[in-house]
């Protein structure tokens, strides 16, 4: 298994630690359990974190391999250093006397690297992208956001060259074909899981006073990495509208955004934190909206669950893995009609759809949901019941068969 640019064992919430990370890590430890033993690589980021690591369960290993300074990169320093990582794979498994039957690459650098050494190892490799560069393209509101020409052309080999792709939805299908103009009979679709036995509804009261929130007090919750992309501004501006509105006045609402780092330094901030602590200023929403950080795995069934509401308001989102999570936890989801979104979240059903980027629409299903107890009851129990179906141990027997039908056509 091949995750380059981040560890699935990182904090969640960081500029490169999001749905990928919780991917890899949950299908690894499945596929332990299923019998399979996976070698987990990554690009060590801390020289003090050891170079083998067990903790993704019975047979399974995350190897930390050195790529130029053990210390977080941009990603294109990091594309210059795909050579020395995949010298390092390879100069790991001849040290430990390993073949490996199959290769699963996560990401388009990850993907570079997986080509390389499926040419060298003569051996089936499997691609998942997870986001892809002409959809960013897409929605990207500046020069900053464009991926790059090389992130473009890799896709593109990549989508041509793997054995097998995954796709997360059948939205991502279409835009291999859409975008990309490549033949897709090599293409699989398969979601991603949620782990059912950690995500589950716990007990509102509860939930609340455990991340210290007033019983009467409603809880809007958005998770994930801070970028433009992700769209939180449109939250905020819908904040705005109901306050306006005086929808807040009878319903005290509190917002929680998890992830980036709001309490960095001036410099050390990112440019999308600093932009939404301003705007929240200029809304005058200091004292609704918390920006509480990264938050560890073991917390977040506690915010979903406490929360009467989990907004998703992205500009694009491959599947939307934090959708999934807050379903499973009985918590009914607003999303932007994007993407893997447009499948995951069943509107009217387990939470509804927006159109993304419309701050006015995303204001008046949050009012719904917000005044309607019964309403979000209803959507809740439907959502809990609705992610049961995407329980990890059912998704990774779908990964299973994959793997196996591409060793018995490597031997046919």
């Amino acid at each position: 298994m091949l995750s380059y640019h981040t560890c699935p064992l990182a904090t969640l919430g960081g500029k490169d630690t999001g749905g990928m990370n919780v991917y890899v890590r949950e299908l690894t430890r499945e596929l332990g359990r299923h019998g399979v033993g996976v070698d987990v690589f990554t690009r060590s980021q801390d020289e003090h974190i050891p170079q083998v690591l067990h903790d993704l369960g019975y047979c399974n290993r995350v190897v930390h391999i050195t790529a130029g300074p053990e210390i977080p990169l941009a990603r294109e320093q990091l594309a210059e250093l795909l050579p020395q990582f995949a010298e390092g794979i390879q100069a790991f498994a001849r040290a430990k006397d390993l073949t490996y039957d199959l290769i699963h690459s996560h990401y388009w650098l990850s993907g570079l690297v997986g080509l390389q050494l499926r040419r060298q190892w003569q051996i089936p490799m499997v691609h998942m992208f997870h986001t892809l560069a002409r959809m960013k393209s897409r929605v990207a509101q500046s020069l900053e956001e464009e991926p790059s020409s090389l992130r473009l052309e890799a896709e593109t080999e990549i989508l041509r060259s793997a054995d097998r792709v995954v796709a997360s939805t059948q939205a991502e299908l279409a835009q291999f074909q859409w975008l990309y103009k490549v033949d897709t009979d090599h293409t699989a679709v398969i979601p991603p899981g949620v782990d059912t036995a950690h995500f589950y509804p716990i007990p509102i009261d509860e939930a609340k006073a455990f991340v210290g929130l007033p019983p009467k007090e409603n809880l809007l919750l958005y998770v994930g990495r801070i970028e433009p992309l992700k769209g939180v501004d449109v939250l905020l501006e819908a904040l705005a509208i109901l306050q306006k509105n005086d929808v807040l006045e009878d319903h005290p609402v509190r917002v929680a955004i998890i992830g980036g780092e709001p309490e960095a330094g001036e410099e050390e901030m990112t440019a999308e934190m600093a932009r939404l602590k301003g705007i929240c200023q200029s809304l005058g929403m200091g004292e609704i909206v918390t920006f509480l950080g990264k938050q560890d795995q073991e917390s977040l069934p506690y915010y979903y669950s406490a929360a009467e509401v989990v907004v998703m308001p992205s500009h694009y989102e491959s599947f939307g893995m934090v959708a999934l999570e807050a379903m499973a936890c009985g918590t009914p989801v607003v999303a932007s009609e994007t993407g893997g979104l447009i499948f995951l979240v069943r509107d009217g059903e387990t939470g509804f759809h927006v159109p993304a980027g419309d701050a006015e629409a995303l204001a008046d299903r949050l009012q719904t949901l917000i005044q309607d107890e019964v309403l979000r009851a209803r959507l809740g129990r439907t959502a809990a019941e609705y992610a049961k179906g995407y329980d990890w141990s059912t998704i990774t027997e779908h990964i299973v068969e994959l793997y196996n039908n591409m060793l018995i056509s490597r031997i046919a």
